[in-house]
C-alpha cells in the first residue's frame, strides 16, 4: 500500500465526516467500526477487498452504518 490518499466519507448519526486517508489509515478505520457497510466507488465491498482495491482508481469511499431489518 503506498501513500496516496482518497476522500472517506464517513456517515454517522450527526451526518457524516469527510477525510482524506491513505489506503492503510482507511482499512484501519473500517477494522474498528463493527458491521460498518464500505463502498468503494459505486460498489459494496467487504474490509479485505478494500486492502486488495488499486487506490489510484478507488474513488470516493463511503462507510455507512449497517441496516438492520425487524419488525
Amino acid at each position: 500500500m503506498d501513500a496516496s490518499t482518497t476522500t472517506v466519507m464517513i456517515a454517522d448519526k450527526t451526518g457524516h465526516t469527510t477525510l482524506q486517508l491513505t489506503q492503510q489509515e482507511t482499512v484501519d478505520k473500517v477494522a474498528g467500526l463493527e458491521g460498518a457497510w464500505v463502498f468503494a466507488g459505486d460498489r459494496m465491498v467487504q474490509p479485505t477487498e478494500l486492502a486488495e482495491t488499486n487506490w489510484d482508481t478507488v474513488g470516493t469511499v463511503r462507510i455507512v452504518p449497517g441496516l438492520v431489518g425487524g419488525e
